[in-house]
């Protein structure tokens, strides 16, 4: 619990900061205003459960649930159809945000009205949300308990865990090779995430996605949005991009190793870059 604090952003609302590493939950404009346009908001993710009988969404990086709350809060008054069920796969090794946020609540606001649920996943790692919904808890690191999961595969992915400065082993090729390994190609998973480095963008590429440029987010022109349908989405990254950022990059070499590194892309990735099907046209 010492290694966090509570902060105020400039536009006043209150979010977490992690001491170590040093970094500040949502910084930008807040917990629910993000989670909501990155992630519920740009996945459609009411109207994708409202048409697909069985959902399953996987939170990676629970962190203290803003982004798997503002997802609660939406299908919550969604009226799914009876016979829908949709299950919150949360992922995160360890509960120490969210057990900050339980206890501060009331400054934070968002985990208001779900303090009963939120200490039942906590104690008995699954609660029910409602007839349809469940929220479960994966304790442990996704880069090692991915190999092993033994949960549906997911139509949404909410990509948020710390940054590759502090967490270098989530931003791996292999990581994301792993992840993409877990996907059923007969369904279409979309994937969000806050950031646009060309490093992440290569990485998730190269372990088989097809990558687009994102939703804006308050000040931020662009964010991540992955998939492994190329055509779900709307504006995929193209050969410009290929060659006015990857091939003049400094920071474009894919992580493959657990330890944050910074490096141009060789020219073997390029190449195999370059032949992926987004890139073909």
């Amino acid at each position: 619990m010492e290694n966090f604090e509570l902060v105020r952003l400039k536009n006043g609302v209150m979010s977490l900061r992690a001491l170590e590493p040093r970094e500040t939950f949502h910084p930008g404009i807040g917990p629910v205003e993000e989670a909501t346009v990155l992630h519920v908001q740009q996945q459609r993710l009411v109207e994708r459960c409202l048409s697909t009988p069985i959902f399953s969404l996987w939170d990676i990086g629970l962190g203290a649930a803003a982004n798997a709350t503002a997802a609660l809060r939406a299908l919550a008054t969604s009226e799914l159809p009876f016979h829908h069920t949709v299950h919150v796969h949360s992922f995160d090794k360890t509960l120490t945000p969210l057990e900050f946020a339980l206890d501060n609540a009331e400054a934070l606001a968002y985990p208001r009205g779900y303090e009963k649920q939120i200490r039942e996943l906590l104690s008995k790692g699954r609660v029910r949300m409602s007839p349809q919904i469940v929220w479960e808890l994966h304790l442990g690191d996704f880069s090692q308990t991915v190999k092993d999961l033994h949960v549906p595969a997911p139509n949404a992915i909410f990509f948020d865990p710390y940054s590759p400065i502090g967490n270098p082993d989530m931003w791996t090729l292999e990581t994301f090779k792993q992840l993409f390994a877990r996907l059923n190609p007969e369904k279409t998973c979309l994937m969000t995430n806050y950031t646009r480095s060309t490093q992440a963008r290569v990485a998730m590429l190269l372990a088989g996605f097809s990558v687009g440029i994102g939703c804006l987010v308050h000040q931020k022109d662009e964010t991540t949005i992955a998939s492994n349908d190329l055509e779900a989405l709307e504006r995929p990254l193209d050969r410009a991009w290929l060659e006015k950022r990857v091939r003049v990059s400094h920071n474009a070499a894919p992580l493959r190793e657990a330890v944050y590194t910074l490096a141009p892309i060789s020219e073997e990735d390029f190449d195999t870059l370059i032949a992926l099907p987004q890139f073909r046209a």
